[in-house]
């Protein structure tokens, strides 16, 4: 068996190896909280602001929409489609059966505003019940373009809502999928609607 003298490069005793450790892990860490210190501040720099945390909810008021008139507002980077529809939208959203859809489930994480899945029915996803009020967000949900429907002479696809011209989905005028590669509905943003007409959304 090889027999290994006690010596400095070994620890020995007096104390070298220890010490020289000792300074090597020292000097690590006061390195690695000296890095800390520098990088911190950059790091929360990062962090959304004040003023960009306040803009997660956007307030419009309504009061001045007309019946028909769509309008597009900005929150949080995303367009969101505002519609006072007429009655010939809501009438032509309301008669359309379930099986005639392509998604006839409506979830949390498509409509933060539901508490549980309910069915995607036209009465579940506007703003009042009367259906008055439709409030989604304007991305198709295939590939993330903007559908076109919004402007005044835009196309409105074959059910009448809005049409994507990236790939050819067709929404209704309750924001369904009806035709084309979209997977699922529009989805729909938290909001709330006084009775003022004042919308906050992200709310």
């Amino acid at each position: 068996m090889t027999h290994i003298e006690s010596t400095p490069e070994h620890g020995g005793p007096d104390g070298a190896g220890s010490r020289r450790d000792f300074i090597y892990f020292a000097t690590a860490g006061a390195g690695a909280v000296a890095t800390g210190a520098a990088v911190w501040p950059l790091i929360n720099s990062m962090n959304p602001s004040a003023d960009v945390l306040s803009q997660s909810t956007v307030q419009v008021d309504l009061s001045g929409m007309e019946r028909g008139q769509r309008i597009t507002v900005n929150w949080q980077g995303k367009p969101v489609f505002v519609w006072r529809r007429a009655q010939a939208a809501i009438d032509a959203a309301r008669a359309t059966p379930l099986d005639a859809l392509v998604d006839r489930t409506d979830d949390v994480r498509e409509n933060p505003n539901l508490k549980q899945p309910v069915p995607a029915l036209d009465q579940n996803r506007t703003a009042d019940p009367a259906g008055e009020w439709l409030i989604v967000i304007g991305i198709c949900t295939h590939l993330g373009c903007v559908p076109v429907g919004q402007g005044p002479g835009d196309a409105l696809g074959e059910f009448d809502g809005w049409f994507c011209p990236c790939h050819g989905s067709h929404y209704d005028t309750s924001g369904r999928i009806r035709k084309g590669p979209a997977p699922r509905n529009l989805d729909i943003p938290r909001y709330t609607l006084a009775e003022d007409l004042t919308l906050t959304v992200g709310a």
